[in-house]
């Protein structure tokens, strides 16, 4: 039975370098990657979300079962990853999804940029207590959050308002709650929880009405193509590598950076423009993710 540690040893200093960076700068460029496929006119939960995890997770299935020779998941992880794949894939990811229908792309990475505040809190609810330092991070942080949802230009917007509250509470939910449970090892754990969470983003995208009418154009095709490769076997596989490796508040740290990069990739390739207030409220999101982040460095 594999269970993820609640102290995990040290690993590798390249390594936990290596999988910040993909998370960092493949997560960021992803929430361009959105938009220009619901721009084309691909179906938001069943195919920008659901189909493109079944795909990412099945292909890693099928290569670690022929080719590492791992051992499918219990019946008991499978649950496991059932929980993950609703928290983290169709609350959160799909959520994401659906707003950018009605806001940016840099607006919908600021607004999740309060993931890592939310992680504190739910860790505190599990008996991990944060400190001085970890509740003015968490304070500041929330401060941005009450800011961004009604002072910027998502307050114009009631639906991708409420998603974009929605989605971190449950990424930051399915990342602390996972610590401790009955997993696989980290790239099995990747695989089953995209394929539960993409066939349950498919699910759902079929029950509120999705149905495919006719093929995307090439540049839709392309960017599920790259959510599907870098996004979802990539950058995720990462991500869930990092979680069982190191410490929650450096494995959300990714939180900070993703909306800086996805800003400056939505101004530049996708012609998104924020208004003083937008960007006010994301510098005071990162500024309370960041001494959050700093005072757990230091605890």
């Amino acid at each position: 039975m594999a269970v993820v540690p609640d102290s995990p040893p040290a690993p590798r200093g390249g390594a936990v370098a290596l999988a910040l960076l993909l998370v960092y700068v493949v997560w960021g460029s992803t929430y361009l990657g959105i938009s220009k496929a619901l721009q084309a006119g691909v179906l938001p939960l069943t195919s920008v979300s659901g189909a493109r995890f079944i795909i990412a997770g099945s292909l890693m299935y099928v290569v670690l079962r022929l080719f590492r020779k791992l051992p499918r998941p219990t019946l008991r992880q499978w649950r496991n990853l059932a929980v993950m794949g609703f928290a983290m894939l169709l609350l959160g990811n799909g959520m994401v999804v659906l707003a950018e229908r009605d806001v940016s792309s840099g607006l919908a990475a600021t607004a999740v940029a309060s993931v890592p505040l939310w992680m504190a809190l739910f860790s505190a609810l599990r008996g991990q207590h944060a400190s001085r330092g970890e509740w003015l991070g968490i304070a500041i942080g929330f401060f941005g959050v009450v800011w961004l949802n009604a002072g910027s230009s998502l307050a114009a917007s009631p639906t991708g308002l409420v998603l974009l509250l929605v989605a971190p509470v449950g990424w930051a939910f399915g990342s602390v709650w996972v610590r401790g449970q009955d997993l696989p090892g980290p790239f099995m754990t990747a695989a089953g929880q995209m394929i539960c969470g993409g066939v349950l983003l498919v699910i759902t995208g079929l029950a509120v009405g999705e149905r495919p009418t006719s093929l995307p154009g090439i540049d839709g095709l392309l960017a599920v193509a790259y959510l599907c490769v870098f996004g979802s076997i990539v950058a995720f596989t990462a991500y869930v590598w990092l979680l069982h490796n190191v410490r929650p508040a450096l494995a959300g740290s990714y939180a900070y950076v993703n909306p800086v990069i996805a800003v400056l990739l939505g101004a530049l390739l996708n012609g998104e423009r924020f208004g003083w207030r937008d960007m006010v409220a994301m510098a005071v999101i990162l500024a309370g993710v960041l001494v959050l982040t700093l005072a757990r460095t230091r605890r």
